[in-house]
């Protein structure tokens, strides 16, 4: 078997994967579909397509991942939809 030195590029690549978090929202039988997409645009920065796309994936599938990146970035994002009443998690 043999070893290398991992390149500079490979350790940053492996470090950002590393880093990279996300933001789950979860179904709930309280807010509408508009005001779920309206949300999603302002505080994860979506489109409405991908917006729209993300609530019917959490409408029909209980969940989605809405929002992939660095826990300092998604932390206020998140906490914009927990204030909004939408439930969601940072994992």
């Amino acid at each position: 078997m043999s070893t290398r030195e991992k390149t500079s590029e490979e350790v940053l690549l492996e470090e950002e994967v590393i880093a990279q978090n996300e933001i789950v929202l979860y179904n709930d039988e309280v807010n509408t579909f508009d005001h779920v997409i309206e949300t999603l645009i302002y505080a994860c920065d979506h489109t409405a397509e991908q917006a729209e796309q993300c609530s019917l994936i959490v409408h029909f599938k209980g969940k989605c991942t809405v929002k992939t990146g660095l826990y300092d970035d998604l932390k206020p994002r998140c906490s914009m939809l927990l204030e909004a009443g939408l439930s969601a998690e940072i994992i």
